[in-house]
C-alpha cells in the first residue's frame, strides 16, 4: 500500500496536480458566456441545456488556444510543472503545413485540460470529504451500500475502512490526472511533424554555417600561424646582416596577423551570436598578397597564371582563393625548401587549380617540423566535393607532392 503511495509523496505530482487544478480554474471566467445560450433556450429540457452549456464552455477554451502567446505560456508552465521535456514553439512565422490538424491541437489540449482538470477536482475533491467526515460522522455524514434495491446502512468499523477506501482513490485519482496530462502533453503540446522539420532546417543551416566557420578558421588562423612563425625566423637571422629583409619579414607578419585577427573578430562574433559585421571576404583578387607574404617567409614561389581571373566571381573566387592558401600554406609548412608552384587556369567550363613543392625536410630557416592538425586535406576534398568538383592529393615522382583541384563554373553562383 504505501510503494503505491510513492507517486504522490513526488514533488512532481504534487505540481502536476497543481497544473491541472489551475486549468480548470482558468476557465472558470467564460462560464459566464456558456451560460448565455443556455438561458436564451428556457424551453429546452435541463439535460439539453447542460449538454448545450458544456459545449459551448469548450467551444470558448478551444478558442482561446488558438493564439500563439497561449501555446508559448502553456509550454513552458507543462515543463515546469508536468516536468515534461517541451522545446519551446518554433518562433516567428508558422511552419508551412500546420494549418490542418496541427492548428488544433493546442485548443484541444486545452479542452483536455479543463476537462481532467475539473473531472479530478470535483472527484477527489468529495472522496477526500468522505474520507475526512465518515469515520467520525461529522456533518452527519453517514455511507450507505445498495444493492438490486437493497440498501445497507455502514457504520461503526467500516466506517474507517469506507473512509480508507475513498482517501486511496483520491490518491489514485491525483496520480492519474498527472499522469493523463503528462502523456498528452507531448502528443499536443509538443513539436508537429512540420514545426520538427522546421527544426531540423534550421539545426542544418547552423551546423553548416558552423563547418564553414570552422573551414575559414583554419585556413586563415593556420596560413597566417605558419607564415608569421617562419617570418619571425628570417626577421631573427636577418636583422643584423640585412636589416631591409628583417623589417620586410615583420611588415609581413604585421600584415598577415591583421587580416587574420579580422576573421577571428568575425568568427567569435558569430558564435557568440552577436552582431558581427560583414564576414572578411577573400577572392583571387588578393592572391598577389598571399605570395608577397610567402614570399617575405622565405619561399620561392612561381605562379602560373592563365585565363582571365577577373571574370571569375563569387563562390569560386572565394573558394579558389581559400584552397590556394590551404595548398601553399602545406607546401610551405612541409616543403623542402625549393620552388613552389602555383598554376591557376580559368577556362569557361571551370577552374584548375594546382600547387606542387618538392618534399622532406625544410632546408630554409625556421622549424624544422610544424604540428599538423589533419584537417587540412579532408576540409579542402569536403570543400571541394560541396562545390561539385574534382580532388586529387597525393606524391608527384619521388621527390614532389602535388595538389590538383577543378572547379566547375556552375560553383561560382
Amino acid at each position: 500500500m504505501f510503494r503505491g503511495l510513492r507517486p504522490l509523496l513526488r514533488g512532481s505530482t504534487y505540481a502536476g496536480v497543481l497544473f491541472a487544478y489551475c486549468g480548470a480554474l482558468a476557465s472558470l471566467p467564460l462560464l459566464p458566456f456558456a451560460l448565455l445560450p443556455a438561458l436564451s433556450w428556457r424551453s429546452a429540457s435541463e439535460s439539453v441545456q447542460i449538454v448545450l452549456v458544456l459545449l459551448v464552455w469548450a467551444l470558448l477554451v478551444g478558442v482561446v488556444g488558438l493564439a500563439r502567446p497561449v501555446r508559448r505560456a502553456l509550454v513552458v508552465s507543462a515543463r515546469r510543472l508536468l516536468r515534461v521535456p517541451l522545446p519551446n514553439p518554433v518562433a516567428g512565422r508558422r511552419p508551412s503545413g500546420s494549418l490542418g490538424l496541427d492548428r488544433w491541437r493546442t485548443p484541444l489540449w486545452l479542452v483536455l485540460h479543463m476537462a481532467v482538470g475539473w473531472t479530478g477536482a470535483l472527484a477527489s475533491g468529495v472522496l477526500f470529504i468522505m474520507g475526512l467526515s465518515l469515520p467520525g460522522n461529522w456533518l452527519g455524514a453517514e455511507a450507505r451500500a445498495s444493492l438490486f434495491g437493497t440498501s445497507v446502512r455502514v457504520s461503526g468499523g467500516w466506517s474507517w475502512v469506507v473512509a480508507a477506501v475513498c482517501i486511496l482513490l483520491a490518491v489514485a485519482i491525483c496520480v492519474l490526472v498527472t499522469k493523463a496530462l503528462r502523456w498528452a502533453a507531448p502528443r499536443l503540446l509538443g513539436p508537429s511533424a512540420a514545426e520538427r522539420l522546421a527544426l531540423a532546417a534550421e539545426r542544418e543551416q547552423l551546423l553548416a554555417e558552423r563547418n564553414r566557420i570552422a573551414h575559414e578558421l583554419h585556413d586563415s588562423i593556420g596560413h597566417t600561424l605558419t607564415a608569421a612563425t617562419i617570418q619571425a625566423a628570417v626577421a631573427g637571422e636577418a636583422l643584423s646582416a640585412d636589416p631591409a629583409t628583417a623589417r620586410a619579414a615583420m611588415r609581413s607578419i604585421e600584415e598577415s596577423t591583421r587580416a587574420a585577427l579580422e576573421d577571428l573578430d568575425y568568427v567569435l562574433g558569430v558564435l557568440r551570436e552577436e552582431q558581427s559585421g560583414t564576414a572578411p571576404t577573400r577572392t583571387l583578387a588578393d592572391l598577389p598578397e598571399l605570395l608577397d607574404r610567402l614570399r617575405h617567409a622565405g619561399a620561392v614561389v612561381e605562379p602560373e597564371l592563365s585565363g582571365d581571373l577577373a571574370q571569375v566571381q563569387g563562390t569560386l573566387s572565394r573558394a579558389a582563393y581559400r584552397i590556394l592558401q590551404e595548398g601553399l600554406t602545406n607546401a610551405l609548412r612541409h616543403g623542402a625548401g625549393g620552388p613552389i608552384v602555383a598554376r591557376v587556369a580559368a577556362g569557361p567550363d571551370g577552374l584548375d587549380l594546382t600547387v606542387v613543392n618538392r618534399t622532406g625536410a625544410r632546408t630554409g630557416p625556421g622549424p624544422g617540423a610544424f604540428p599538423t592538425s589533419g584537417h587540412g586535406l579532408p576540409g579542402l576534398a569536403e570543400r571541394v566535393r560541396l562545390l561539385h568538383g574534382e580532388f586529387q592529393a597525393g606524391p608527384d615522382g619521388t621527390q614532389h607532392w602535388r595538389l590538383a583541384v577543378r572547379l566547375p563554373a556552375r560553383a561560382s553562383a
